[in-house]
């Protein structure tokens, strides 16, 4: 068990942020509603390609449990049935978590693998938390850790399903992301527990507390990004995606705020990778680190100046993902090594 750990929690790190990388072609693609139930697909497990498999029709077979679409609503067979010749009502239920009742195809099938990706993270969530048992005896916080982060997958996907019900309410696709981004976090300290790996970096308290610093900014990047993308969201509705270049004419405060903070996120990282490399404190993930941010701060400016050219928008949120998972490991990294003279 011991042995097959350490390889398990980092195949399980990659499949969260494959979900991660799905969500954010979720959101580039608008496909939040592509699947209007949880967790099966308009009652299916392997969800509809044409519209005439949401559609009522005479001697059609239907298991409980399936959904129709009729009259810009959606219907629920009440039971396993064949229908007759005419519509009978009383076989059918309204879906009463809410009433959006549109059929895109490929929308649907993006949010489809999107939970799939979340099912196979949460498996292989669940097989690192079964080999943590080997480090009960040596090291209870990993076997611990390891099943708090069953517990939060699990609470994930709960909050999956009400950001759907609630119909992409922004408040619960922000928590959503926050929770994926603890997630990461909670494995990157498992895996550099289980690892055993010292090393001889230096520091000095204040690249240490900088660190924290810088961090906390992404997060809060992050946070402030999945609100200005849902006014985005709400002004493509209004203007259409034709007329991209008029979606941020007139942007919301957080917009400001945003593009603010991300000055201040490149200075203090610029002020890190400075002083890492005067002091020779030997943290090279943070070449990486500004790296991302340039990444960052590129694709933000192509939203902003060129219309959200296609892949920007999950680029800029994927990335800021990685980010946010590099800086805490540099944190990790920096945590009981040698102080800086």
């Amino acid at each position: 068990m011991k042995n097959k750990f350490l390889p398990t929690a980092k195949i399980a790190l990659v499949l969260v942020y494959f979900v991660i990388v799905a969500g954010a072609l979720v959101r580039m693609t608008g496909s939040g509603m592509g699947c209007p139930d949880w967790p099966k697909c308009f009652g299916y497990y392997i969800p509809p390609t044409d519209i005439k498999e949401l559609t009522w029709t005479p001697g059609r077979t239907f298991e409980k449990g399936q959904v129709i679409i009729k009259e810009e609503t959606l219907l629920v067979a009440n039971a396993d049935f064949t229908t007759g010749n005419t519509f009978d009502e009383s076989q059918w239920r309204p879906y009463t978590k809410h009433d959006y009742a549109i059929f895109n195809p490929t929308h649907t099938w993006i949010e489809y693998l999107n939970r799939l990706c979340g099912a196979l993270a949460g498996i292989a969530v669940f097989v690192m938390a079964v080999f943590s048992f080997g480090f009960w005896k040596q090291n209870k916080k990993i076997t611990l850790l390891s099943w708090l982060v069953v517990f939060l997958m699990g609470f994930q996907a709960w909050l999956g399903a009400t950001v759907v019900y609630s119909v992409l309410n922004p408040i619960k696709i922000t928590l959503h992301m926050v929770v994926a981004l603890l997630i990461v976090a909670v494995m990157l300290f498992i895996i550099r527990k289980a690892s055993g790996k010292t090393n001889d970096f230096k520091t000095d308290n204040l690249f240490h507390r900088l660190l924290w610093i810088s961090l906390a900014l992404t997060l809060a990047q992050v946070v402030l990004g999945t609100q200005v993308r849902q006014f985005v969201d709400i002004q493509v509705k209004s203007v259409g995606y034709d007329n991209m270049q008029a979606v941020l004419e007139n942007p919301m405060a957080d917009f400001y705020i945003h593009r603010t903070f991300s000055v201040i996120v490149f200075l203090v990282n610029a002020f890190l990778f400075w002083r890492n490399r005067k002091l020779n404190l030997g943290f090279s993930k943070m070449n990486w680190v500004m790296l991302l941010i340039w990444i960052e701060i590129i694709s933000g400016i192509m939203m902003y100046y060129f219309a959200f050219p296609f892949g920007t928008q999950a680029t800029h949120l994927v990335i800021a993902s990685i980010l946010f998972g590099l800086q805490f490991y540099l944190i990790l990294e920096a945590k009981n090594t040698k102080k800086q003279e």
